[in-house]
């Protein structure tokens, strides 16, 4: 697709607030992703998604290829027919997940041979496979096949994976081919390493994208040490495409990577904690788990419109949490999926007005306090 498919609207600082137009329709950034792993963001309809302010979704091509199948899938009417989402998706391109979940991987320049978690059958996943995958699952944001680190890493590890992954993402590029209805990001390696990281960006703009990914982070390295990545990362990609933060996470880390310079991420943290009995509010996590809950009348943040908080108690979800009633997932799952949300109406608005610094300070405040217990 056309590069002229985003435009940047405002800025304050490294931070950008603007607008990504796909066929499907518009994405407002910064954005952030629910993961919708298997076609479904989990304990979540795609029409309550979208309530939440969510303007994409992301899919897993490595969960989707073994169940039930890109072939499937593509005889069905594609992804967004399938799981009933008529707005844009971003697939990643499997790599992450053929790394951290098959067993009995070969890596190779070719690609990677592994075995399925599901049932142990043997698959091989290449860039220009990856690809296929992808374009039959229909996706409008397609990701380039790479390899991801786990860090802390050897340096020559670290180069080694991020120049194959280079060679891969050209490979990934010609399959691609000219298509006028998906875009292909790019994914930028290269460890901990500030010279790596330019040789990757430099590499992977000489191919020419229309996106591109800050990849290999949030892998074990720490907070800090991501900011401290990011600080020099993003601005080592180009100004006129999104940057997207690929698989962050924690409130505070979405908001120090929009500061510095991050248009779009994607998390499972809000729905899996959800599910878990993690909640996210404006004065920080709170377990709903706990007894302190039982007896409290009152929501769980005043300020959020979610129908957990308009309409039940922090007694009541923490009664049906205990009791394993199903409406508990839906509930903490929907609340903690506006949270995110509205985290990005807040960012994109303080862009715009040029008052950023002055609402991350508020933010940080506020997360500081701790959920205050019942009076």
């Amino acid at each position: 697709m056309s590069l002229e498919s985003f435009k940047v609207i405002a800025t304050d600082g490294k931070a950008r607030t603007g607008e990504l137009r796909l066929p499907r329709g518009s994405i407002r950034t910064p954005a952030f992703m629910p993961v919708g792993t298997a076609a479904t963001v989990k304990a979540m309809m795609p029409e309550n998604v979208r309530q939440t302010g969510a303007d994409i979704l992301l899919g897993n091509t490595y969960h989707l290829m073994l169940r039930p199948g890109a072939d499937r899938i593509e005889r069905l009417g594609g992804l967004h027919t399938f799981m009933n989402w008529d707005r844009p998706i971003l697939t990643d391109s499997g790599g992450f997940q053929v790394m951290s979940l098959s067993t009995l991987n070969t890596l190779s320049e070719d690609g990677v041979a592994f075995r399925s978690h599901i049932d142990g059958s043997m698959h091989t996943l290449t860039p220009e496979r990856s690809i296929v995958l992808q374009k039959q699952l229909g996706a409008d944001i397609v990701m380039c096949f790479d390899e991801c680190l786990s860090l802390p890493a050897e340096r020559a590890h670290v180069v080694q994976s991020m120049r194959r992954s280079m060679r891969w993402a050209q490979r990934s590029k010609d399959e691609f081919g000219e298509n006028d209805q998906q875009c292909l990001f790019g994914i930028q390696q290269g460890g901990l390493e500030e010279d790596l990281r330019r040789e990757s960006s430099e590499a992977l703009q000489d191919i020419g994208f229309d996106g591109y990914a800050v990849g290999g982070l949030a892998v074990g390295e720490g907070q800090q040490a991501m900011f401290d990545c990011l600080d020099y990362a993003a601005a080592q990609l180009p100004v006129e495409t999104p940057r997207y933060l690929m698989g962050v996470g924690k409130p505070e880390d979405i908001v120090g990577a929009v500061v510095r310079g991050i248009d779009m991420m994607d998390c499972v943290l809000p729905t899996r904690s959800g599910r878990t009995g993690q909640v996210f509010t404006r004065y920080g996590a709170l377990n709903i788990k706990n007894a302190r809950h039982q007896d409290d009348p009152r929501p769980l943040d005043d300020a959020c419109s979610c129908p957990a908080c308009r309409n039940y108690s922090r007694a009541y979800l923490h009664h049906v949490f205990r009791a394993h009633e199903i409406i508990a997932s839906i509930l903490l799952t929907w609340h903690n999926l506006q949270f995110y949300q509205d985290i990005m109406v807040g960012l994109r608005s303080a862009i715009e007005k040029r008052c950023l610094s002055e609402w991350h300070n508020e933010f940080e405040r506020r997360r500081s306090q701790g959920d205050i217990d019942p009076i």
